[in-house]
């Protein structure tokens, strides 16, 4: 079923290639609507994956916006973020 879920930490193109990139293999394709704020994405996943998805966009840099991080988590999600998104840009 196709579902929509609100990202934090997305801000530019290198951030959604890397997104794309790192989802596609066990989540197949994914939509990531630059436009919207919170950033938005898209993919097609049964609710029993829901999970295995947060954990690999924690993993990414870019939590769930419903995720409760602590301030060191939140923190350390957006040093991921810019790793992500530099290799994002490089890909």
């Amino acid at each position: 079923m196709k579902q929509t879920f609100e990202v934090v930490n997305v801000k530019c193109g290198g951030c959604a290639n890397t997104l794309k990139k790192a989802l596609k293999e066990d989540f197949g394709e994914v939509e990531v609507d630059l436009e919207s704020m919170p950033r938005k994405i898209t993919l097609d996943i049964e609710d029993e994956k829901i999970e295995n998805l947060k954990l690999k966009l924690r993993s990414l840099g870019y939590p769930l916006s419903t995720d409760e991080l602590s301030s060191m988590q939140n923190i350390g999600a957006k040093a991921k973020s810019f790793v992500s998104c530099a290799i994002g840009k490089m890909d």
